[in-house]
C-alpha cells in the first residue's frame, strides 16, 4: 500500500459513490489506475465492500443496545458466530475483561430487545448478560481516520 492507495481509500470512505474518474482527477492519475487499485484492494481484503451510511432511527430502530455476554468456556466462538447471524446485530466483539463478548444491536421496540435477550439466555452456554441502553448517539461511524 502506498499513498495513492491510502488516498483512494480516504476518498471512498468520504463518499463510496464517487466515480473512478473523480478520484483519478483528484489524485492526478489515470482512471484505469484507480480501477486497478480498487480491484486489488478488494482482492486483498483491505476494501471489504461499499456501504450506505443509514440513520436507523429514521427507519424505526430507536433502541440501540450494547450487550455484554459471559460464555461457558470453549463455546465462545460458537456463540459469537450465532450472534453474528442475527439480523438486528450490527457488531460482535471478542473482548477482554469482565465479559467474553460484546454485541451491538438495534431494535424497533422494547419487546424485540426483550425477546432477543431471552433467546440469548436460553442458550445453555451463555452464563449471563449485561445490557446497556444507548441514550444518545454522538458518533456512529464505521472506520477511523488514517
Amino acid at each position: 500500500m502506498d499513498d495513492i492507495d491510502l488516498e483512494i481509500l480516504r476518498s471512498l470512505k468520504r463518499d463510496a459513490r464517487k466515480s473512478y474518474r473523480d478520484i483519478a482527477e483528484k489524485l492526478g492519475v489515470a482512471e484505469g489506475t484507480v480501477y486497478n487499485r480498487i480491484k486489488k484492494l478488494l482482492e486483498n481484503g483491505v476494501l471489504k465492500g461499499f456501504i450506505a451510511d443509514i440513520d436507523y432511527s429514521k427507519l424505526g430502530f430507536d433502541i440501540t443496545a450494547v450487550i455484554g455476554i459471559v460464555v461457558e468456556g470453549g463455546h465462545l466462538l460458537e456463540i459469537e458466530r450465532e450472534m453474528s447471524r442475527a439480523s438486528c446485530v450490527s457488531a460482535v466483539y471478542d473482548v477482554t475483561g469482565e465479559y467474553d463478548a460484546l454485541i451491538v444491536a438495534k431494535f424497533r421496540k422494547r419487546e424485540e430487545l426483550n425477546d432477543f435477550i431471552k433467546e440469548l439466555l436460553a442458550n445453555r452456554y451463555v452464563k449471563r448478560t449485561y445490557t446497556m441502553f444507548v441514550l444518545n448517539i454522538f458518533k456512529e461511524e464505521h472506520g477511523v481516520e488514517f
